[in-house]
């Protein structure tokens, strides 16, 4: 069960830039790291709030873990989003 707030965990725009990097597969902390201006440890930081957040999954891969969007963590985005439409 995810704790942390969502709209709180994409607020921040390095985590926002990982969720765009993993929507396109999933990658390792290495690889995510090398896209953003931040350290190794700081990205290993900003997954731990979208894990939190339900956003993002891991799985081991050998000795590394591999990150990718949670499908069912946006799906609860998407429809409290959804009531503000007007049909």
């Amino acid at each position: 069960m995810s704790s942390a707030d969502p709209f709180t965990a994409i607020a921040d725009a390095n985590r926002r830039h990982l969720l765009e990097e993993l929507r396109r597969g999933p990658k390792t902390v290495n690889q995510l790291a090398a896209g953003l201006p931040v350290s190794r440890p700081a990205v290993s930081q900003h997954l731990k709030v979208l894990l939190d957040a339900g956003l993002v999954v891991a799985r081991a891969q050998g000795t590394r873990r591999l990150y990718a969007v949670n499908d069912g963590g946006f799906l609860k985005l998407n429809i409290w989003l959804d009531q503000f439409w007007r049909e």
